[in-house]
């Protein structure tokens, strides 16, 4: 039998006075059975990254022609498409073509730099791409806060993030490998 998603609920308040945002977002997650909480935890911080009145979370993994996270716009095009991890350069391309901006998160240590490595000299034909990478300590880190109902502040203030549940704090510097523009 099919293992369900598990469910979170999850306020993340959102501090950004790079963006100069602040709003709480009452968010209700389904986690993919085959999804760890390093990947969840992730996929949180870059919705908190990107926050705004239209960003939503997607299907994410059970389907594969969609981001982990979009943006639409009131006519319903695709404003910005975010991916986590470390997608193909299939899929890079194919999100390069269907939204305005396309936001890469990766992580994973290593692994993320060897994608790098592979994928990077074909990327730089998309002027709309933006590729960032977290530390792998910084994202084992964020694993550690997982809870199944959350009261998640994240703030934001020269490209540093801080991110606290209850009296644990972890604080995450993304790293841009490669600009959109």
């Amino acid at each position: 039998m099919a293992q369900k998603a598990t469910i979170y609920k999850v306020e993340l308040s959102v501090s950004d006075m790079d963006r100069h945002y602040y709003e709480t977002h009452k968010l209700t997650v389904a986690k993919h059975p085959s999804e760890t909480d390093e990947r969840l935890m992730v996929r949180l911080l870059a919705f908190a990254l990107n926050a705004h009145e239209h960003l939503e979370m997607t299907k994410g993994l059970s389907t594969d022609d969609e981001p982990d996270i979009w943006q639409k716009s009131l006519s319903d095009e695709l404003e910005l498409w975010v991916a986590l991890g470390l997608p193909s350069e299939k899929v890079v391309r194919q999100s390069s073509g269907k939204s305005d901006k396309v936001i890469v998160y990766s992580y994973g240590g290593r692994t993320a730099d060897m994608w790098w490595d592979k994928i990077k000299n074909s990327t730089t034909r998309f002027h709309n791409l933006q590729v960032m990478n977290f530390a792998e300590q910084e994202t084992r880190d964020l694993a550690q806060l997982a809870n199944r109902s959350m009261k998640l502040q994240v703030n934001i203030q020269d490209s540093e993030v801080m991110v606290s549940v209850d009296d644990a704090i972890v604080y995450v510097t993304p790293i841009e490998w490669k600009s959109a523009g």
